[in-house]
């Protein structure tokens, strides 16, 4: 089985959105540096989803503590007035409905 993990971040106001952007620009060229097997995100507004399948968790951790994924991250606090996290056993990633309303429903909350 792999995993998959889903991410949301809603931000703290609007404006926030081009540095969000910029921080997002260098976790997707990382991301493209990866094996990651799938990869998808949305978003409008303030509030904006990432999702992605990898073989395994090892993957996961190797590329969230490096590179512009780890920059993001310690952005986090300033751009964002919560974070949803949620890591799941799946071989696809799900439809966008699915993944939401598991990630409100059992995702970790970080709030800012």
């Amino acid at each position: 089985m792999k995993k998959i993990t889903i991410t949301s971040i809603k931000l703290k106001n609007p404006l926030l959105f081009f540095k969000l952007s910029l921080a997002s620009l260098q976790v997707v060229r990382q991301i493209k540096k990866t094996n990651v097997l799938d990869f998808k995100s949305q978003g409008i507004w303030t509030l904006h989803y990432t999702m992605t399948l990898w073989e395994n968790e090892g993957e996961i951790k190797d590329f969230a503590r490096q590179g512009g994924h780890l920059a993001a991250m310690k952005k986090s606090a300033e751009l964002a007035s919560e974070i949803r996290i949620l890591t799941i056993d799946a071989d696809k990633l799900p439809k966008w409905k699915v993944a939401k309303k598991m990630l409100k429903e059992q995702g970790k909350l970080y709030k800012y």
